[in-house]
Formats: structure tokens, sequence, C-alpha cells
């Protein structure tokens, strides 16, 4: 299958299952082996036992779906999955036009942020695909040099020094902003610190970077960028602490 057929294939199973409410999709668009590197439980069953259990009132808003290869991530919102809506990405992965593989990161949803924006707001379509094989270039470097090797010399060689929209709720506009955010950060203990990247997905001018660090805590630190003239313009993320315990040995990553 085709890049786009496989973003389709998983739009198109989560939107039976889980805002259609179709537990049937299962049988339709996933594997009959399910590797699970969220809390749940491993395998197809887990996931059934789960989407049937599910109460009357939720959903799911989907923002963002991009592709790359065999991997597709998902962006968007559950409302019903606990007490308060949560921001998700969640990544599956495709083999024999079947969903066989899964990550997610999740955090509560913030009605206030520092900059105004939502955590899932603004440009959701890809409107450039050519820019793919440049987008993943320039972020994959920036993840690499800036991120895990913290050379902050550089960050303007990256991120656009005219235009910066944040939607980290704790980040405003801009470089700025993200400084300030991130002096305030390690003043709590909980500077940034990047250790490995572990998936790059690039579908035109948006790339989702997946990477173990810690924040205070272990966590897997989810980013989406938005790439535009050559720099980064744009950031959503959901920053998740990982669990020290699994109901598999699959890792978180």
């Amino acid at each position: 299958m085709s890049t786009e057929q496989n973003k389709q294939l998983v739009v198109t199973a989560t939107t039976q299952l889980f805002v259609e409410r179709d537990v049937t999709a299962l049988d339709r668009y996933f594997g009959p082996t399910y590797i699970q590197h969220s809390p749940a439980p491993d395998g197809l069953q887990s996931l059934r036992d789960l989407a049937g259990a599910l109460p009357d009132d939720f959903t799911y808003h989907p923002a963002r779906a991009l592709a790359d290869g065999d991997l597709v991530v998902l962006h968007g919102t559950y409302v019903g999955f606990g007490p308060e809506p949560l921001v998700a990405f969640d990544v599956f992965r495709v083999a024999d036009g079947r969903i066989v593989e899964h990550w997610d990161a999740l955090t509560p949803v913030v009605a206030e942020t520092a900059s105004g924006r939502s955590q899932t707001d603004g440009p959701t379509e890809v409107t450039d695909p050519a820019a793919t094989e440049a987008s993943r270039a320039l972020v994959s470097d920036f993840a690499e040099r800036v991120l895990v090797g913290a050379d902050y010399d550089v960050l303007t060689d990256f991120i656009s020094t005219q235009s910066y929209a944040q939607h980290n709720p704790e980040a405003a506009d801009g470089l700025a902003g993200f400084g300030a955010a991130a002096a305030a950060w390690g003043a709590q203990g909980k500077a940034l610190a990047y250790a490995k990247v572990h998936q790059v997905v690039a579908d035109g001018e948006f790339v989702f970077v997946r990477s173990e660090g810690e924040f205070g805590v272990p966590v897997a630190y989810n980013d989406l960028f938005r790439v535009q003239d050559g720099r980064i313009v744009e950031h959503w993320d959901v920053v998740a602490p990982l669990p020290t315990e699994l109901p598999h040995g699959n890792g978180s990553f």
C-alpha cells in the first residue's frame, strides 16, 4: 500500500472505531497481531475490550493525520476517556493493509494557555507534499543538534525569528516565549533533556518527532513541527511521563 493509502486506512479505522463506535472495525482494519506500546495490555483482544467498554459520551476530535511510509500519526482530542479531555498523539504502523502496532502520548487539555492558542488548533492539512524531504532534513538536524545535543547557539538556524507559533500550553509565541518557559521549567527542576530520537515522521511541511528523555522525570517527548521557507514556524507537543511498569514487554518506544 502507498503512504496515502496507509493514512486513509488509519483515519477510516479510527473514525469507525472511536467516532462511530463500530467495534467491528477491528476485524476489518487491524491485524491479528497487535503490538502495543501504551500502558494497555498487548494484543488485539485488549483493544477490543477497551473499545467495547467506552462510555456513551466518549468521542474523538481529530486535528491532523500525517503519514510517512508505514507510519501514520494522528493528532487530536479524546473526550470521555477519563474525567477530563485529553490531547493525544497516536502513532500506528501499517503492514499488509492492517494496523499492527501502536504508540501514544496523552495530556490533559489546558483551557488557558500562555500563547492563547489551543493545543491542537492551527493549520491541519498538508499543503506542500513536495517539501517532505527538505522538512525531514531540517527537523532531523534540529532534533539531533539542538534537542539532543543542546546546542542552542544554532537555534536560529532552524527556528524562525520572525514567526514561531507555540501550542505548548506553558510557552508563549516566539523564541523569547520559548526561552522564558524553558527558564521557568529549569527553575522547577524540569530542564528539557532529550536523550534519543526514536521516530521521525515527515509529511509535507509537517514533521513529527518522538523522543525519550527527562523533564523532571523520564518522559516521552512528542513534538510536531511545521516548516515554512526553510525554518520551523509552529510547534505542538505532548510531554508524557513514562510508566514505571507496562503490562507487556514491548517498551514505550
